[in-house]
């Protein structure tokens, strides 16, 4: 596959990037996000303003009323605030964001960007059977900027299956760090959270990135930190935990990316394209049960 163009400075950041120690400095962000004091107005303010946040559609509009940086940053919309798509055997957004790439998935690899592309197998942390079940099936991966709202919702009614976490770098996500760093999606820490849903399986992988380091789902809390060093997965099928089409599923703790695996019987949205805002929610694409 051709080599991205990449200009020299986005060679130097990437360069810097890799040899950044990259969870020393997450953990250190973690620490600050969560300290309270005289200083978390401020930083709010400043970190709304520098971003464009639109506090309007949050449940807490004073933001002298967040005890921490980090719950400002998880802040809850008002219920109405997001709207599921209209209609039947249909997928919403889960998240506020903008699409990194979308499409289908060649045989069992993933476009990442220009010259970049990667396999399913190692995105689901080297499980050739779960890797299997998206074989020429579909994806999304959509990228949460900081201004964005980070809680992550169920795009399609679905049962919990399986929590996978992959540990690994926690490279950038930003736009320019994926043209320039190959198989960053696989070589990343994440969460591969597995589901069966009225189209099919269907997994939504959770990737952390420099400065998040803390990713929460609904049914276990805060996972990483302290998850270890070694892949390790939980099965879920005897909890029976399910979740309605928009169902708070996850948050991310700073911003990162979510991607969507499904099989062949999902279409997306033929507006869904690379660039494309999205709001948690909109309609992404259609399917046909099993």
């Amino acid at each position: 596959m051709q080599q991205p163009s990449l200009n020299w400075r986005e060679r130097v950041l990437g360069w810097l990037f890799i040899i950044l120690p990259h969870h020393p400095v997450s953990r250190v962000v973690f620490y600050l996000t969560r300290l309270k004091g005289p200083l978390v107005t401020p930083a709010i303010r400043w970190f709304i303003k520098a971003f464009g946040v639109d506090m309007s559609q949050a449940v807490i509009q004073d933001i002298s009323q967040f005890p921490t940086f980090n719950e400002f940053f998880i802040r809850a919309l008002q219920p109405a605030a997001r709207p599921l798509a209209d209609g039947e055997q249909t997928l919403c957004s889960p998240v506020d964001g903008t699409v990194s790439q979308c499409g289908e998935i060649s045989d069992n690899r993933l476009y990442q960007a220009k010259g970049r592309d990667y396999t399913v197998e190692e995105l689901v942390g080297g499980d050739p059977a779960l890797a299997n079940l998206y074989r020429n099936g579909r994806f999304a991966t959509i990228y949460l900027a900081p201004y964005n709202y980070h809680r992550i919702h169920m795009p399609i009614d679905a049962q919990l299956q399986k929590m996978i976490h992959v540990p690994g770098r926690l490279f950038s996500v930003a736009q320019w760090t994926v043209r320039a760093i190959p198989r960053l999606f696989a070589r990343n820490e994440r969460l591969v959270c597995q589901f069966s849903t009225p189209a099919g399986p269907m997994a939504m992988i959770l990737v952390g990135a420099i400065n998040v380091a803390a990713i929460e789902t609904v049914w276990s809390g805060l996972v990483t930190p302290p998850k270890g060093k070694k892949i390790s997965s939980v099965d879920y099928n005897a909890a029976q935990n399910t979740f309605q089409q928009g169902d708070e599923m996850g948050r991310f703790n700073m911003g990162s990316t979510v991607i969507l695996l499904t099989t062949s019987q999902v279409d997306w949205n033929p507006q869904l394209s690379a660039g494309q805002t999205l709001q948690m929610g909109e309609l992404i694409g259609h399917y046909q049960p099993q």
